[in-house]
């Protein structure tokens, strides 16, 4: 196995807790030497740290997009919540664009009660759960990042170029004190602006956890949006 394969289970491992290369191999099933390499390698690409003998989960780096499985257990309630708050927007036969946002992903189970819904998304998880709920759905397709399962590049930007939407939702990393919402991936970002931009609608999906926080690159100030759905 190699070490990109390995990769998402040392994420997946150091999510939790700190680990020693001990615990490491034995969890890996893999040798202490071999550990010791990899860490080196996943130290250069800024993915984690190690102290002491601790193995730990490096999560302020500037540009590092959070794997799409540890967003998935970040702030759930949360994200229901405002998912709640987001349906209330919607009516029969609206075309929604939606992010590749976790909290975007919240939405999906909620339009199932609205008639002749078109769901267009970057994010393969979005609409493989649009799908399979019969939602009408149209992916952008693209360049698939491996951290956040979602189409970026010039061809999803393209694709999503060609259509206009009732209303957007979207979500980013941090929302600053005076109104910028801010994000790790300015590929991620790109998507976002068209789907601004070609919606007569849109609103930043943000729980508590979010605020106060500023990231690499920035998305828009809140005050081109509609408004900002939040579980505060």
């Amino acid at each position: 196995m190699s070490l990109y394969s390995r990769e998402s289970q040392y994420i997946n491992i150091l999510a939790n807790s700190p680990h020693t290369v001990k615990e490491l191999s034995e969890k890996l099933f893999i040798s202490e030497p071999t550990v010791r390499r990899d860490i080196i390698l996943l130290q250069k690409k800024e993915l984690l740290t190690c102290k002491r003998g601790l193995v730990t989960l490096k999560s302020n780096s500037p540009d590092r997009r959070i794997p799409l499985f540890i967003r998935n257990l970040e702030q759930n309630e949360e994200k229901k919540a405002i998912a709640i708050k987001a349906v209330s927007h919607i009516k029969d036969g609206f075309t929604i664009m939606l992010d590749a946002s976790t909290t975007a992903l919240h939405i999906i189970p909620y339009l199932t009660n609205f008639k002749n819904i078109l769901v267009i998304t970057n994010g393969a998880k979005t609409a493989l759960e649009a799908a399979s709920m019969g939602i009408k759905t149209i992916s952008t397709g693209g360049e698939m990042t491996l951290e956040s399962f979602c189409y970026v590049g010039a061809d999803a930007e393209s694709l999503l170029q060609q259509y206009n939407a009732d209303i957007a939702f979207f979500s980013c990393r941090g929302l600053t004190s005076d109104g910028l919402a801010t994000d790790t991936s300015v590929l991620e970002n790109s998507i976002r602006k068209i789907m601004i931009r070609n919606s007569s609608h849109s609103f930043l999906l943000c729980d508590k956890s979010k605020l106060g926080n500023r990231y690499l690159n920035t998305l828009c100030d809140v005050k081109q949006l509609d408004g900002v759905i939040t579980n505060v």
